[in-house]
């Protein structure tokens, strides 16, 4: 009997998977100080906030091969380009997270949303903070977004705050695809407006990601 061919993974899954992975093992061996793990961890740092083609030193430390781990993982090269950038992203961000933390700043099932939503006083909206968030969801450009996750990325760094990089490679992901990016302004939309529960009458149509704010 013909072995069953393993199912082939959507990119976005495919991306969750690889980020989720490397940055979980690079968190382990950085917490628990080994130094292969601090030593990627600063390499990895340098690409915070910058897109693969921008920081060719960086080849043949992020891990990206895992994504190339299955054959035909990707329809085209607009599929790998795209992967190959949101699992940068996810892997260079979270070094920067990460730095100079002793607890971890990876943590499965946080949203960036309700993330930012945590640097604000309780049941309240810190202003300066809304705006920051709103630039990244409406930025038009890969570099653009780029740029402004690393702002943010380093906010939450200051608080301590854990983000899920896996899910955050996901929606870059399906932020450089036709109509992505309205999706998944939608769900850091919501995990924004979600988080606690207790406070949900006090924050309704306090309105991240409205056309007021787009610069």
């Amino acid at each position: 009997m013909t072995p069953a061919t393993p199912a082939l993974k959507w990119p976005a899954d495919l991306v969750q998977d690889a980020a989720g992975r490397f940055v979980a093992e690079l968190q382990t061996g950085f917490l628990a100080d080994r130094p292969s793990a601090v030593g990627a961890l600063a390499q990895l740092r340098r690409g915070a906030g910058k897109l693969p083609q921008d920081v060719p030193e960086l080849w043949g430390v992020t891990g990206a091969e895992r994504l190339f781990a299955q054959e035909n993982s990707f329809g085209d090269q607009k599929q790998e380009t795209r992967a190959e950038a949101a699992y940068f992203l996810a892997v260079t961000l979270y070094a920067l997270h990460q730095q100079s933390q002793g607890t971890p700043m990876h943590q499965h099932g946080v949203d960036l949303g309700q993330a930012v939503r945590r640097l604000m006083p309780k049941g309240e909206i810190e202003e300066t903070i809304r705006r920051r968030f709103v630039r990244v969801g409406t930025a038009a450009t890969p570099d653009v977004l780029a740029y402004r996750l690393r702002e943010v990325i380093s906010l939450l760094r200051g608080a301590g705050i854990p983000l899920d990089y896996g899910r955050l490679g996901r929606q870059l992901y399906k932020a450089q695809t036709p109509d992505g990016l309205s999706e998944v302004r939608r769900d850091w939309g919501r995990s924004f407006h979600t988080y606690k529960a207790d406070q949900a009458n006090d924050e309704t149509d306090n309105g991240a990601f409205t056309d007021k704010d787009t610069p």
